[in-house]
């Protein structure tokens, strides 16, 4: 994963609405990193997929996009 966000205008990363079993689908460029049940569980999926410095991206809009549901909020829906 390149050092900055995409040129596309689009946020590489998505965080997917809150499962009905909680926990949200994490994906970067529609590859799908895991399930989220925590800002910390984004964070690793991110470390491990290239961006060491992830935790301080969870609110740019340029790289995270919260989908359906709060920020941050992991419960079931």
């Amino acid at each position: 994963m390149s050092a900055h966000a995409g040129s596309t205008g689009a946020a590489p990363v998505a965080v997917h609405p809150p499962a009905g079993t909680g926990g949200r689908r994490v994906t970067v460029r529609g590859r799908i990193l895991g399930l989220a049940h925590s800002d910390a569980d984004v964070v690793e999926f991110l470390r491990v997929a290239g961006l060491p410095d992830a935790d301080g991206l969870l609110d740019d809009p340029s790289w995270v996009m919260w989908s359906g549901g709060r920020a941050h909020h992991y419960e079931a829906a």
